[in-house]
């Protein structure tokens, strides 16, 4: 992971080159909306992911649960390639459809546990509209229906390199893990700490196992919790 954050960190393109003076901006949007019916929390997590994907286009409440393929027809209206559907049901369950517009695929899911930023208050933080890390487990590679879950997750939640709205930072990373048939999601956070050259004396503790055996000023990266999961 550290190794791919500092690959993606480091410019390659040389700065003098005008041939590079205006990179080609890729064209790839997310359309998240509802149905009627959700509830608070469930309002809070579409803000959280339409605070994280800064390529996202956020829309009013769709009104029938039966005509889906209104949602091909206003993710053309926005220029939208993706949807993010999050239906409601009896008010306490949630389901979540991503399909690729307009002619799929299309994979639907039943959100069982959820937990907000503001319900779970952790120190973690990022930028607005950064660009995040994708990091997938070994487990999506093993079935061809779990790799075509991965391919929609990549192209959903993935922020293209010149999306509008979107900076040129990366740091943050998006867990994606499969265990006992689920999918949890979980947002890091990438803290960069430099390791000090003082030696711990007899009064203070043992210096942390990160920064343990380090050089002195060589960057040690963490990860750090920032929530929704």
């Amino acid at each position: 992971m550290a190794t791919v954050y500092r690959s993606l960190t480091k410019s390659s393109t040389p700065k003098d080159d005008p041939t590079h003076s205006v990179p080609a901006r890729t064209k790839q949007r997310v359309l998240i909306l509802s149905s009627r019916g959700v509830t608070y929390r469930h309002r809070h997590l579409l803000n959280d992911l339409y605070s994280l994907l800064p390529h996202s286009r956020k829309d009013a409440k769709l009104d029938t649960k039966t005509k889906l393929y209104q949602l091909n027809e206003l993710a053309e209206l926005y220029n939208c390639n993706n949807v993010m559907f999050f239906e409601a049901r009896k008010g306490k369950d949630l389901y979540i459809w991503i399909s690729k517009a307009p002619n799929g695929p299309t994979v639907k899911m039943h959100l069982q546990n959820l937990h907000t930023m503001s319900e779970l208050h952790f120190p973690g933080n990022c930028l607005r509209g950064s660009r995040p890390i994708l990091s997938f487990d070994h487990t999506f590679t093993t079935a061809p229906h779990l790799q075509l879950i991965q391919e929609l997750l990549t192209q959903t939640f993935s922020v293209p390199k010149h999306a509008r709205k979107s900076k040129p930072f990366i740091d943050h990373v998006m867990g994606f893990t499969l265990a006992d048939g689920k999918i949890w999601i979980r947002c890091f956070q990438i803290s960069e700490t430099v390791a000090s050259s003082s030696k711990p004396n007899e009064e203070n503790a043992d210096p942390a196992p990160s920064t343990r055996g380090s050089k002195a000023g060589e960057t040690k990266l963490s990860l750090v919790e920032i929530g929704p999961r």
